[in-house]
């Protein structure tokens, strides 16, 4: 073979496996004639052949290994050239389409010395996969970028595109792993500590609220309350709307989880009164990485149910499903149905709530989402224990205890422990259930994760009454116990499911009109939720103690 012919051949072996004859031209820089006769040549010898295709003509290596040793016979540096030629005549020839080339750029320029190039295209790829919920595609692209980064030099442009790249990459990572894993993280502490050295960028808030995301699902509550107060601040110097409205949604969730319910509705009702799905459209891809609007209504049903609202709480979760279903964005889907299963599950509503979780379920094989995954484990497993299948479901709670332990998020641990316990005493499982309790009651006091406080209590009292009838006194204690802090807590929910187990137990004890007075007075405070087990159950209650 010529040593000309052999130049070029080599020199199509880096374009790939096919290749438009627009693209040899510019990166072979011969004359036409002259190619011309040397892609003849080349074909003669069956290296390569013609095809036509939409773009014109296109010509593509026989042989795999006739590519892969062309390749190989190119010396380091001419072939890192030569990667840049392509990159520069796809540019060129694409200039106003490169949305549809970003692969093939960000492959040949992070084949050449050109890191800068290789890593714009390799961010530009890995949020396009984004938009596409291609999370794993979008984790190669992004992580490849991370890597080529550091082959430019320390600036302060470097620093700010490495920001970008991380919180990328957090937020490609988030469905995948969960907001609280250990590569979630990494990639908001590397974040915040190249923002520290850019002075105050935009970024920032971002990245703290990246963080306060970790630590709130981590259960480390009181750093992420002191980033909540920090990204309120933050928002309110900078009279910036978005940031406003973020940062009242993490006041609401943190209050929330540390059963501060009064002040979690204030915060939440702050963040749906901001709240512009049209003009906040870009806050998903650039905050939380789940759609705002299902954000807000995610996070306020549960808090709704608690203070005592279970219709308010149903209908605003069937307006968030309802919202999320007309998103293209799966794990904003998947984050809703979270929520959708959670009030159900609140509401004791078995099968609606196995129903949710199943749909979760599903969601997550397919898109890989293993926080999620976690949690429908957990509730559908509570669902079939309610409706009497209590092998199958304690069996399915514990595996989802164990997924979520595994994706490192604690802070659902207090509530799923107090499902699981509930399964164990119905079915006769008392020193199972006495270890859960006694877990979840410890994380409750270290970590101030007291959403579930009253539940705990009162199941703890339930646990003492089937071990020994000796134990009333005690379990008196504990139904008085859940009841106080549920009172403190303005949780009415809890309150009247605590007063309930007080009232049997008072019945029992022949102290019929305390209890029916303290039945009533809870039962009457209620306006709404008629029709859910909790307040059936203290209805036909009250009936039986009016007799």
């Amino acid at each position: 073979m010529p040593p000309e012919d052999k130049e070029v051949l080599q020199t199509l072996a880096v374009l790939g496996r096919e290749f438009s004859l627009g693209l040899v031209q510019r990166v072979t820089r011969k004359l036409d004639d002259e190619l011309e006769r040397m892609l003849s040549r080349l074909q003669a010898g069956e290296f390569i052949y013609e095809q036509a295709a939409a773009s014109g003509v296109e010509y593509t290596f026989k042989h795999a290994l006739t590519q892969e040793v062309g390749y190989s016979a190119l010396l380091l540096e001419r072939r890192k050239l030569l990667h840049e030629r392509a990159g520069d005549a796809l540019e060129s020839m694409f200039g106003e389409q490169l949305d549809d080339h970003l692969e093939e750029l960000a492959h040949h320029y992070s084949r050449s010395d050109n890191a800068a190039k290789a890593v714009e295209y390799l961010s530009r790829a890995g949020q396009q996969a984004l938009q596409r919920s291609a999370y794993t595609d979008a984790i190669r692209s992004l992580n490849s970028a991370k890597d080529l980064v550091r082959r430019i030099p320390e600036c302060p442009q470097r620093f700010q595109t490495e920001v970008l790249l991380q919180l990328a990459l957090a937020r490609a990572l988030t469905p995948l792993e969960s907001r609280g894993g250990p590569e979630v993280k990494r990639a908001y502490t590397r974040a915040r500590e190249l923002c520290e050295r850019l002075g105050d960028p935009p970024e920032l808030f971002p990245t703290l609220l990246g963080l306060w995301a970790v630590h709130l699902l981590r259960g480390e509550l009181g750093k992420a309350r002191e980033l909540a107060q920090e990204l309120a601040l933050r928002a309110h110097n900078m009279q910036d709307p978005a940031g406003l409205l973020y940062a009242q949604v993490a006041l609401g969730e943190t209050s929330f989880t540390t059963g501060e319910l009064l002040s979690a509705r204030e915060h939440l009702e702050n963040a749906m009164s901001l709240c512009d799905r049209a003009r906040h459209k870009t806050l998903t891809s650039s905050f939380m990485g789940v759609d705002v609007g299902v954000l807000c209504l995610s996070y306020m049903a549960p808090t709704l149910w608690h203070l005592g609202y279970p219709a308010q709480a149903l209908n605003l979760i069937n307006e968030g499903l309802k919202s999320a279903q007309e998103l293209s964005d799966p794990f904003s889907v998947g984050f809703l149905l979270l929520f959708f299963a959670l009030v159900h599950q609140c509401r004791r509503e078995a099968v609606a709530a196995q129903k949710a979780a199943e749909s979760m379920s599903a969601l997550a094989v397919e898109y890989g989402f293993s926080q999620l995954s976690s949690f429908a484990r957990v509730m559908r497993g509570w669902a079939r224990a309610e409706q009497g299948y209590m092998e199958e479901g304690i069996e399915q709670m514990q595996e989802g205890l164990t997924a979520t332990r595994r994706v490192e998020v604690e802070v659902r641990r207090p509530r799923d422990l107090s499902l699981l316990a509930g399964a164990y005493i119905e079915a006769g499982c008392l020193e199972d259930a006495l270890a859960a309790l006694t877990e979840a009651l410890a994380i409750v006091n270290e970590e101030e994760n007291r959403g579930y406080e009253p539940e705990i209590h009162r199941l703890t009292g339930e646990l003492l009454l089937k071990q020994n009838d000796s134990n009333a006194g005690e379990a008196e204690s504990c139904f008085e116990r859940a009841i106080e802090v549920a009172r403190k807590q303005s949780a009415k929910s809890w309150e009247l499911r605590a007063t309930t187990s007080l009232a049997r137990l008072l019945v029992k004890q022949a102290r019929r009109d305390e209890a029916r007075t303290m039945l009533a007075e809870i039962y009457n405070w209620f306006t709404e939720g008629f029709d859910t087990a909790d307040l059936k159950d203290a209805k036909a209650l009250l009936d039986e103690l009016s007799r």
